[in-house]
């Protein structure tokens, strides 16, 4: 069992027989009242967002998770990983992975998330690299202040990026978030 104060962003809990992996978490404690904790967590089977209070001392049921090592291989009706030991391959729907579809790369090593046996989600490296296939030219007198342009990456994903990035950069993409972190 976990406290819900132990509900931090990325921590896996159980409700009503799911597994939900906490997006957002707030904190907050008044004067007379207990500690409240808020979360925004995004149901690992379905999809599905919910956003839920508890109080400082509930507890919630921690989720049997395993991890397993995995390759993404290709998109066909879903997307296909291969277990690099065994190689058996594993295909999970675009539903289930949600926004991370645009950070998957041909032969990158993912670690695939099962619950019960099934295979519910994908954690990516947090940054990854990626070259940038295309973006407008940046202009003189734009860098005063952090002005930011689109800029369309090696796996068709866009991303934001400052205006001195030019096509045939490599530069590196937090995958949590899409934005933009340095050059590589």
């Amino acid at each position: 069992m976990l406290i819900a104060t132990d509900l931090k962003t990325g921590t896996i809990f159980k409700e009503d027989g799911y597994p939900y992996q906490v997006v957002k978490y707030e904190h907050t404690k008044t004067a007379r009242a207990g500690a409240t904790v808020k979360v925004k967590a995004r149901n690992l089977v379905t999809g599905a967002v919910l956003e839920k209070g508890y109080l400082g001392s509930a507890k919630v049921e921690e989720a049997d998770i395993s991890r397993r090592n995995a390759q993404y291989l290709y998109k066909d009706n879903g997307y296909v990983f291969m277990d690099p030991q065994s190689y058996e391959q594993i295909t999970i729907s675009a539903d289930v992975l949600g926004d991370q579809v645009k950070f998957l790369m041909e032969g990158e090593n993912v670690i695939v998330m099962y619950f019960e046996g099934r295979p519910v989600s994908v954690d990516l490296p947090i940054s990854m690299v990626f070259e940038v296939t295309y973006t407008e030219p940046g202009f003189k007198g734009n860098t005063v202040s952090n002005v930011l342009k689109d800029a369309t990456l090696n796996n068709g994903a866009t991303a934001k990026v400052p205006t001195f990035i030019k096509i045939g950069d490599k530069i590196k993409v937090d995958t949590r978030t899409g934005e933009y972190v340095s050059r590589a």
